[in-house]
């Protein structure tokens, strides 16, 4: 019987352990899988993220200059004032293993290989019935085994936008890889609400693109074109996930049970970021587990930067050559780094705009 268990080893679940142990809790992680398990990712971490991992990063390349293009043409670039990078890359394998190291240091204990079937509970407990058919049970549940893992199911947590995101990993030639050091790109594509873009990782470049659902093979066209572009190399990974963005009404808890991160569908909307917002929602989960107030779950500054990336994501959707040409204002590019460095939201910039 624990006091509080994690379903999910990802940086929501881990953010959540490594909390909820440092206020006292007994914690277990139950991981589907062995730990860390390796993901295409874009890996790209704002302010935000690092603000909140509460660990040594593991950074792979700092980004400092950024160049936006329109369907692969129009472009410009714009590098970011001061010594603060942009952008900060991770393996998000490394990353993972160094969310894991600081939950067991806080006490949290991780259990691998161990796949959730189901999450039940009654007034006392709540229990997780594992695929070999054992139970391990807890005070309380934190789900974070993603959009469609058992715990959201559970909760009947509802999404109201879903996108589809494709990925590759590229091996490029060193002088390739030189031009692109610290450098990121960002392509608005052709199909409306998408963009593209391209991610250094040291010895590897992320490109991917995302769109919403329903437009499958106009995604995978708009990826392949777009790899075209950059003169595509050796694919040595590929990948492809669904972003899913809660709605406004959905349930964040039910009794016993809290989800976090993508299992809460906690996501900017314009942007799909998530790491952040599965860090921020893990901790809060973690605290208020760890406390027993329940009730006071409720990631407020989540919910309204979600409310915010709503409005934003309607407009770029209709205007995708608006947005690239304010991002060439100075205006519009001190927005941008302020974003990207966690310094203002989008809830504080459309208020101070207004």
């Amino acid at each position: 019987m624990w006091d509080v268990l994690v379903v999910g080893g990802g940086p929501a679940g881990l953010a959540a352990a490594r909390v909820a142990a440092e206020r006292g809790a007994r914690v277990a992680v139950l991981e589907r899988a062995a730990h860390p398990r390796y993901k295409v990712c874009g890996g790209g971490l704002i302010g935000w993220s690092l603000a909140a991992a509460a660990i040594e990063v593991p950074v792979r390349e700092a980004v400092r200059r950024v160049r936006f293009t329109r369907g692969g043409r129009l472009g410009f670039s714009r590098r970011g004032a001061g010594p603060r990078p942009l952008v900060s890359m991770v393996v998000r394998s490394e990353f993972d293993a160094a969310l894991r190291d600081a939950a067991v240091r806080a006490g949290a204990t991780v259990l691998e290989d161990r796949l959730v079937r189901s999450v039940d509970q009654d007034p006392d407990r709540a229990t997780a019935t594992l695929a070999d058919g054992s139970t391990v049970a807890a005070r309380v549940i934190v789900g974070a085994d993603g959009s469609s893992g058992v715990t959201a199911r559970h909760v009947g947590v509802r999404y109201d936008q879903v996108d589809l995101g494709l990925e590759v990993e590229l091996a490029v030639p060193a002088a390739t890889l030189d031009r692109w050091r610290g450098t990121l790109l960002l392509d608005w594509g052709p199909v409306p609400g998408s963009y593209g873009w391209v991610f250094p990782k040291g010895d590897s470049l992320t490109v991917g693109v995302i769109a919403e659902r329903g437009r499958g093979e106009a995604t995978r066209a708009y990826l392949d074109g777009f790899a075209r572009q950059l003169g595509q190399r050796e694919v040595l990974r590929s990948g492809g996930h669904l972003t899913r963005c809660r709605a406004a009404d959905s349930p964040l808890r039910r009794g016993r049970v809290l989800v976090a991160g993508d299992a809460a569908g906690l996501l900017e909307p314009w942007t799909r970021e998530g790491i952040s917002f599965a860090l921020r929602s893990g901790a809060a989960a973690g605290e208020a587990a760890a406390s027993g107030r329940l009730d006071g779950y409720r990631p407020d500054a989540l919910l309204a930067e979600m409310a915010a990336g709503r409005r934003l994501y309607a407009r770029f959707r209709r205007h995708p050559a608006l947005f690239h040409a304010l991002l060439a204002t100075p205006p519009g590019w001190r927005a941008f780094q302020r974003f990207c460095r966690g310094e203002q939201g989008f809830a504080a910039a459309l208020n101070r705009w207004r």
